[in-house]
């Protein structure tokens, strides 16, 4: 018994430590953003690596995920006579939760494992501590760009995302299925708040890319130097940036839409 509580309060402690120096790292970086901005060519071709070459795999993601709304929201609402608020229904649940989190998540196996393992390979061939010998602070002049890429991409594609959805749903519905195109659309512009139901999903969208974005940056920077630590913070990546962005999906919905 005392062992168990020994380890689990061990294990606790590196937890704390872990988050406390994940802090300092975040805060860290924070100093470096406005240099970033001024060397903005930087940030854009980090923008074309993380946000375009995940744009194919969004885009799928998205389509698949509208069209099985729309049938399966269609099966649902035919036994209560509701089929007119199909439209509705489906831009609600892409615009606030599945665009914003779905997006997040692939980004997340994409993109962020991708960052991951590049600062990790860079720590492995000792580039870093190269930059760091000529004076030039790699977390300047490697990570803030690739963290501001990470920002601005992620609510794109998560606009990307809901709007490709949105066409596969009335694909499904009105093409295939036979729903009014007008009930369809209309029940969109009559319910939908662009600054309440779009503009929230933007905001989660963005906090999604700083935590993803946050997380994958901070596995690579801190890895050991070896092939096996950067295939285990690949991992760490994923699975700390999946569990990070659901648990602060609950938080923002309940602050978002608590009044609804």
């Amino acid at each position: 018994m005392i062992e168990l509580v020994n380890a689990l309060g061990q294990a606790t402690l590196r937890a704390v430590t872990s988050l406390g120096h994940g802090a300092f790292f975040f805060v860290d970086l924070l100093r470096f953003l406005p240099g970033s901005l001024r060397r903005f060519g930087l940030v854009v071709a980090q923008i074309y690596m993380i946000g375009y070459r995940s744009l194919t795999l969004i885009l799928a993601a998205g389509l698949a995920v509208g069209c099985v709304l729309a049938l399966q929201m269609y099966y649902a609402l035919v036994p209560f006579g509701a089929v007119e608020s199909l439209g509705l229904v489906v831009n609600l649940s892409l615009v606030r939760e599945l665009g914003p989190v779905v997006t997040a998540l692939l980004f997340a196996g994409r993109a962020g494992t991708a960052l991951t393992a590049e600062i990790g390979l860079m720590k492995a061939g000792e580039q870093l501590s190269a930059m760091e010998l000529m004076a030039v602070d790699p977390r300047g002049r490697v990570l803030a760009p690739r963290f501001l890429a990470g920002i601005f991409s992620m609510p794109i594609l998560a606009i990307l995302y809901s709007a490709v959805g949105i066409l596969g749903a009335w694909f499904i519905a009105v093409q295939l299925i036979g729903v009014d195109p007008a009930s369809f659309w209309s029940s969109m512009q009559g319910k939908v708040d662009v600054f309440r139901d779009v503009g929230n999903g933007i905001v989660k969208a963005g906090v999604f890319g700083v935590i993803c974005t946050g997380i994958a940056l901070y596995q690579g920077y801190e890895t050991q130097a070896t092939p096996e630590g950067v295939a285990y913070a690949t991992t760490r990546t994923v699975v700390y940036s999946s569990l990070a962005v659901l648990a602060t999906d609950f938080i923002l919905t309940a602050m978002m839409f608590s009044t609804s």
